[in-house]
């Protein structure tokens, strides 16, 4: 069984800047033992005639080519808007000036 110390959990969460005390290190101490040994035992699963991948059935995804097309005009787009300004949307305040 894959064993991890107090003080390596002390350096793991000084590294991760958390700030862990006497009775948090004793008691992460053998959790993270037994994550190491859940993770060893998987290890062991795949043979060497299975390669490493992310997904046990191949993905492929979707895309389709960018290709430019005839769209609207900004004028055209800003003609349905309920107001406009400046050649853009014009939309109700809703921060303060608090921010």
């Amino acid at each position: 069984m894959p064993e991890i110390s107090r003080d390596e959990v002390a350096h793991l969460a000084d590294l991760a800047r958390i700030d862990l005390d006497d009775a948090e290190l004793d008691h992460l101490a053998p959790q993270l033992a037994v994550i190491l040994e859940s993770v060893a035992s998987i290890r062991g699963v795949a043979g060497d005639d299975v390669p490493p991948t992310s997904h046990p059935i191949p993905l492929t995804n979707v895309f389709r080519e960018d290709v430019v097309t005839p769209s609207l005009t900004a004028e055209q787009a800003l003609s349905g808007a309920p107001a406009s300004e400046d050649g853009r949307f014009s939309v109700p305040r809703i921060l303060g000036d608090e921010q």
